[in-house]
């Protein structure tokens, strides 16, 4: 019996010790390996961070070296470093892996980058050659922000080439491939000198790599978005994604289809399944281990995103029009998900709990779907509400509508930071003090971070800072598309607009996999502002930039002094007749006033053409307004108008032969031409002399 006691008691021991089994974790790396810039690296470089978090029985070592190249022809190569010696003596049983930062230095990339694969391969199996059974981390690098000195001369897209090459690394060598670039690029304030992590950065770093090595990603997780009483896009494949332990299998059901899937080793997760049918009502369910999410009352519909800034987020309890259409906005199949930011952009000091809420892209309330009732509607953009009022009236398709506008947000606050760093880099650059943004903007921003204390302090007019904080998250959704009702932030310099506003189309389209995504977005109202006559015109030109775009104009609803118009139900139901004929194939529907196309000079006169010309006339049964014509010298001279058959004739006493034409200049102008479904005409200049 004793004999037998000691046997078992053996036994357990051994269980115990093989239970206690060290497990040596080795980090090899460069600068942001070893901790570099950090006050205290022993406790706050990522390796030591993870540590803690692992616990026992678990072993990390640092091994990471300032300047090391991956390439073995590099300027200071890893593998000719003691800490490579050391590395593979200390016989990991898991090595992460995080070199090719410095690769990007001209001394490296330009001349050896045919070697770079090859030489990480080497490199991978030189620790499988001391270990076979190690488990190998590769971590596409960490971002190089903007403000480096060699940003546009090479880094930027040199450091793209690396990351491509790393993940085809993995996928040749078999091994797991980690994340360090997502977790720290919408977050430039924690890489202060454009390339090392702070101390909250090493930490986000640190997360990574023990869900890796773990497999704990926290459960099963869906985007913020889905609730009960949702909108889902119909029409096209439903994708549904999400996050989940490593592993973990996921069961998903919706409308009598069923299907599961397995968590990736990086604990993603998704599901492509059949279109939903039109106008039909569903339950979600999303099931793994003991975990259940159940979403009831979703809807099959066309989901609508409404952005911009003021005149978007203004409601329709604000609006003209809301004391007698609130009471009957009670329709079951309008949703609204009503993203409105936690901090309102008004002249105040925000305190630092609200500061640091934003650091972390914390600006919106989360949001949940809501029934348009009256007092859901009453909360909700008016905008988007009579826009999405007359689509369901004209095509009784359920409509889904996201807000995210921002009072007094710059359009390039809404454009993703890898466009801007490609396309527009100049605008990131000491954003607050730069060329490009309005004085009122720099002047608010100011007062809304006054408190704060972090030099790298955010904010919401920030370019790419509502694209991170406010699109990002919806891009899992499926959208039918956008309108947008934005510019009065950017109205100074129409040139610089421009081309953020083609960014911007570009950016939102690619980002929800659709080329052709349309986009129907307001000309801006008529007021005092001397700008505003130019602007206008930079917004029609945009209007053939590009494919399944179309302009609301709203000028014959603006105030001399008043930015916001309180009248919005024209204007949505503006941009709904755009969408009805452009994306709903109602070519019976007028969806715009009259569109100038061209001019012909003849003596004194000029002849206009339109499109959406039929029944041109005066809005109010007076003479036609706001017509000037020019000469040679560029100078505009008030002009007399009329409806000639399905064209205009102008002319002018002080210009003998006219070289230009333009209407609605004024700023706040009086404009009266329309068409004869009452649709006003858009500023315009056309002429020889054309800007």
């Amino acid at each position: 019996m004793k004999k037998q006691l000691f046997l078992l008691f053996l036994l357990l021991s051994f269980i115990g010790c093989a239970q206690k089994k060290t497990i040596k974790v080795a980090c090899v790396g460069n600068s942001i390996t070893y901790g570099y810039l950090l006050e205290n690296r022993e406790r706050d470089a990522y390796p030591a961070v993870l540590q803690r978090a692992l616990g026992k029985p678990y072993v990390v070592e640092n091994f990471g070296k300032s300047g090391a190249t991956l390439l073995s022809k590099g300027h200071r190569p890893y593998i000719e470093q003691e800490e490579y010696k050391q590395a593979l003596a200390f016989g990991a049983d898991i090595v992460v892996i995080h070199l090719g930062i410095n690769d990007t230095d001209p001394r490296n990339w330009p001349n050896y980058r045919d070697d770079f694969v090859t030489d990480y391969l080497t490199f991978i199996n030189s620790f499988k050659k001391v270990n076979p059974k190690v488990r190998i981390l590769i971590a596409l690098m960490t971002p190089i922000g903007h403000t480096h000195p060699r940003f546009e001369s090479g880094t930027r897209d040199w450091h793209e080439e690396i990351q491509e090459a790393i993940q085809r690394i993995a996928e040749e060598a078999k091994v797991q491939l980690i994340d360090f670039h997502s977790p720290l690029y919408a977050y430039p304030q924690l890489l202060p000198d454009a390339v090392h992590p702070n101390a909250e950065g090493a930490a986000r770093i640190a997360e990574v790599v023990y869900k890796a090595i773990t497999g704990n990603y926290g459960g099963l997780q869906l985007p913020a978005f889905y609730s009960d009483n949702m909108v889902l896009q119909h029409g096209r494949p439903l994708v549904i994604e999400g996050i989940a332990n490593a592993k973990a299998r996921v069961a998903i059901s919706i409308g009598g289809q069923q299907l599961s899937t397995t968590a990736t080793d990086n604990g993603q997760w998704q599901v492509i399944l059949a279109p939903l049918k039109a106008k039909e009502t569903y339950t979600l369910s999303v099931e793994s281990e003991k975990e259940k999410k159940v979403f009831k009352n979703i809807i099959a519909g066309d989901v609508w995103l409404c952005s911009g800034q003021s005149n978007m987020e203004f409601t329709l309890s604000q609006a003209s029009t809301g004391g007698t259409d609130i009471p009957q906005a009670t329709y079951p199949t309008i949703r609204f998900c009503d993203m409105k930011a936690r901090w309102r952009t008004d002249a105040v000091a925000w305190e630092p709990s609200a500061l640091d809420s934003i650091n972390h892209l914390q600006y919106f309330t989360p949001a949940q779907w809501q029934v348009c009732s009256p007092e859901t509607a009453a909360q909700f953009s008016a905008v988007g509400y009579y826009f999405g009022k007359k689509l369901q009236e004209t095509t009784d398709m359920p409509i889904g509508l996201i807000c995210n506008a921002v009072g007094g947000s710059p359009t390039e606050a809404w454009v993703d930071r890898h466009t801007l760093e490609k396309r527009f880099p100049r605008i990131l650059n000491d954003w607050r003090n730069n060329d490009f943004i309005m004085d009122w903007v720099r002047k608010r921003a100011g007062e809304n971070i006054a408190k704060a204390s972090d030099k790298s302090q955010r904010h919401p007019y920030e370019p790419c800072y509502l694209y991170e904080a406010g699109i990002a998250p919806l891009k899992s959704l499926a959208i039918k598309g956008v309108i947008w009702y934005q510019g009065e932030s950017n109205a100074h310099n129409k040139e610089a607009y421009s081309k953020l506003f083609t960014l911007l189309v570009e950016s939102w389209r690619e980002t929800w996999h659709q080329p052709d995504m349309p986009f129907y977005y307001v000309q801006l109202s008529s007021i005092n502002r001397p700008s505003w006559g130019w602007f206008r015109e930079a917004q029609r030109r945009l209007l053939y930039s590009a494919s399944h775009l179309g302009m609301a104009v709203s000028y014959d609803y603006g105030h001399p002094t008043d930015v916001h118009p309180q009248n919005k139900r024209p204007i949505g139901e503006r941009l709904a007749y755009w969408a009805l004929y452009d994306s709903y194939g109602r070519k019976d529907i007028v969806p715009s006033g009259p569109l100038c196309k061209s001019v012909s000079f003849k003596g004194s006169v000029a002849t206009l053409f339109f499109d959406y010309d039929k029944g041109m006339h005066s809005a109010d049964g007076k003479a036609l307004r706001s017509f000037e014509v020019a000469g040679r010298n560029g100078i505009f001279y008030p002009a007399t108008a009329k409806v000639v058959g399905e064209a205009i004739e102008v002319s002018s006493p002080e210009v003998t032969y006219p070289q230009q034409v333009r209407y609605g200049f004024a700023p706040f102008t009086d404009g009266n031409l329309v068409n004869g479904a009452g649709l006003p005409a858009s500023t315009f200049v056309k002429g020889k002399l054309e800007n």
